[in-house]
């Protein structure tokens, strides 16, 4: 099983994504491709959103640890 890439190069390429979406909506021809393209949009601006909040969550569970560390610490001493 491969291992996930790490969450700096996904927002990357998650960037890049957008960019090229930026591209495609410039020369969309119809209506059914804009509203496609946006949908698309939303899509990958929501993963982005994910994975920051992911990291957000991280950073706050080992803060967390840490806590309960100096706590049980402090109760043994």
């Amino acid at each position: 099983m491969d291992k996930h890439k790490p969450s700096e190069e996904m927002i990357k390429d998650l960037d890049n994504l957008l960019s090229k979406l930026n591209a495609m909506e410039i020369i969309a021809s119809d209506e059914f491709q804009k509203n496609s393209i946006k949908i698309q949009r939303a899509l990958v601006e929501g993963q982005i959103h994910t994975i920051n909040e992911f990291q957000h969550m991280k950073k706050a569970l080992d803060l967390l640890t840490l806590q309960l560390f100096e706590v049980q610490n402090k109760v043994k001493n």
